[in-house]
């Protein structure tokens, strides 16, 4: 199991604003520190943590952030609508697309992903695969 998930971050203020406009609606709480952002998914009492947390942190060794080549985070949201609700809100917040929500055919009749860079360039997916919704091929 993933535990957690860190990306870097040079404008945490910027990182912020892209975050905050999907990550709540998925459910992630925010901690905020001086040591970055840290979103988490909330914990009834008595049970362990949820996994995974995701963190948007400056760089530890000080040099400048960069995305990595090949890494991609995704997130699952709850309907083919949230991915698109929550893409449209990620582009206003400072992102930039990847690719409009909707069905890749390479992938399975019901994944339905939307992509997007954030300010950073971290390439991040919403994606959606809940077979009570119409399919690629339905």
């Amino acid at each position: 199991m993933i535990a957690y998930v860190t990306v870097g971050a040079d404008d945490i203020a910027r990182a912020k604003r892209f975050y905050a406009a999907f990550l709540p609606a998925l459910g992630y709480g925010l901690e905020e520190g001086p040591e970055g952002l840290s979103y988490v998914l909330p914990v009834e009492p008595g049970q362990s943590p949820v996994q995974p947390d995701f963190y948007v942190k400056p760089t530890f060794d000080g040099r400048p952030a960069s995305a990595g080549n090949g890494a991609m985070i995704a997130f699952e949201a709850r309907s083919q609508k949230q991915v698109r609700d929550l893409h449209a809100a990620a582009l206003a917040a400072g992102g930039s697309d990847e690719g409009q929500p909707g069905f890749r055919a390479s992938y399975g009749p019901h994944f339905y992903v939307g992509y997007l860079r954030d300010p950073q360039g971290n390439k991040i997916a919403l994606f959606s695969s809940d077979p009570n919704e119409p399919g690629r091929d339905g």
